[in-house]
């Protein structure tokens, strides 16, 4: 468009300056003169005018250039300086990408994402961290492929903070660290240990309180590391209320061989207050084949229940603990999170098989869907106390490669993970939570 204009303008002048001339010759009111005297004013009034359409272009040029930089510039700079970090949606903030400075990232769905591909993984050897169960140890039983090792979480508009092990040892002093639940809490008390144990020098300061091996039916196990002056401990409590077994006094069905009182929570609760940290879980018990086909019926207020569906008991189990948490913990003290329920992977039309892949699946296949976690959300979602819900189950039920399988101590597993694995990324998660909100990670930071 400005070049049609200059075009237009130099047409209308030589227009102009011929018409002059033409008049000049004709003895009109024109230049009157010698032939030289015509042509060196033609000349002076060509140099004048490409001189005009310089300065015009210059100046074009720069109010072009200006009005670029106002509305263009901007833009480019987001672009470059915004490399390496993700902007999350309106309601989040922005969150720093791990090349850069640690920030927690309390807003963010860190649960809605995809893994991807990320050599720095695993974190740790499982082979040298003993505390590592050697059923869960695959590397250990022999699995020769590698690559289900080598995938990382990433939620669609944020990053997960790179497990900054050292900051987290300090952050952790004098702090108290509690898992509750089934042998899936187990693990992640597992894989936090072997974590946090990559960066401590003398590996003989990390012990098991009361010099315990990991068993699966120990109702506590406590690991201190000693050089930073900090627990972190594990209450079995599959159901999290109190389970009875023995012949029930008074009348009864004879296929009644025990209760899960649900309106009574576990009797070692006392034991997990004051906690800084307090994670939940279950799930895994919670079917037919481990309760009612063990003779283990519901009981609320001493009456048996014998009609009611698993998913109501679970429900009133869960509002159980929901009363607890608002009854007996401090949460301006105490972080409290619930993790839902991690799926399997069996297959077949009996579910006794176990394939486990070398790559994650594609789909889901429903398993990112179960009625146990959405009655997680719900009871925590009523709570009159903030707890945090770790939606683990649409991330797991990716990871068909990441079971134990046949590599484990028993037969065949589809239930359980392998370390490192899956459990390394809830843990990773968890921090993302207790991080400094809003700051730049540092060493001197505490949790609270």
């Amino acid at each position: 468009m400005s070049s049609a204009l200059v075009r237009m303008v130099i047409s209308t002048i030589k227009r102009s300056t011929s018409s002059n001339f033409s008049r000049g010759g004709r003895g009109g009111s024109g230049f009157v003169g010698s032939p030289r005297v015509l042509a060196h004013h033609k000349s002076w009034v060509s140099r004048a005018f490409y001189v005009a359409v310089i300065v015009c272009l210059v100046i074009s040029f720069l109010l072009a250039f200006g009005c670029g930089y106002i509305y263009v510039f901007p833009s480019l700079t987001q672009a470059f300086h915004g490399y390496g970090m993700v902007t999350a949606t309106a309601t989040t903030t922005t969150t720093v990408a791990t090349t850069t400075p640690i920030r927690s990232i309390p807003t963010c769905d860190v649960f809605n994402g995809s893994w991807i591909k990320d050599d720095s993984y695993p974190l740790y050897n499982g082979s040298l961290c003993p505390f590592t169960e050697r059923g869960f140890n695959c590397i250990g039983n022999g699995r020769k492929d590698t690559d289900y090792l080598k995938w990382r979480w990433k939620p669609n508009n944020c990053n997960i903070p790179k497990f900054h092990v050292a900051g987290i040892l300090n952050m952790l002093r004098g702090k108290r660290i509690v898992f509750v639940g089934d042998s899936m809490s187990r693990t992640q008390w597992e894989s936090l240990i072997c974590l946090l144990m990559t960066g401590v020098e003398d590996k003989e300061s990390v012990y098991e309180v009361n010099n315990h091996r990991i068993t699966k039916q120990i109702r506590f196990l406590g690991v201190r590391f000693s050089s930073h002056n900090f627990t972190v401990e594990f209450f079995r409590s599959v159901f999290l209320v109190q389970r009875t077994w023995g012949p029930r006094k008074g009348t009864g069905p004879k296929r009644v061989r025990g209760a899960l009182k649900l309106d009574k929570l576990d009797d070692i609760s006392k034991q997990w207050i004051d906690a800084d940290v307090l994670i939940f879980n279950t799930g895994q018990w919670w079917t037919p084949g481990k309760l009612f086909d063990t003779g283990c019926y519901f009981q609320v207020d001493g009456s048996l229940k014998l009609g009611m569906p698993i998913t109501s008991g679970f429900r009133m189990a869960l509002d159980t603990w929901a009363s607890w948490v608002e009854t007996n913990v401090n949460t301006n003290r105490t972080r409290v999170f619930f993790r839902t329920f991690e799926p399997s992977h069996w297959s077949g039309r009996t579910l006794k098989g176990c394939h486990v892949t070398q790559q994650p699946m594609s789909d889901t296949e429903g398993k990112d869907q179960s009625p146990l976690s959405y009655i997680i959300t719900d009871v925590v979602k009523n709570m009159t106390v903030p707890v945090t819900v770790l939606h683990v189950t649409p991330m797991s039920a990716f990871r068909s490669d990441a079971h134990v399988g046949s590599y484990s101590d028993t037969p065949i597993d589809c239930s359980h993970w392998c370390l490192p694995g899956v459990p390394d990324m809830w843990n990773e998660i968890v921090f993302s939570y207790l991080l400094p909100k809003d700051e730049p990670f540092s060493l001197q930071h505490t949790l609270f």
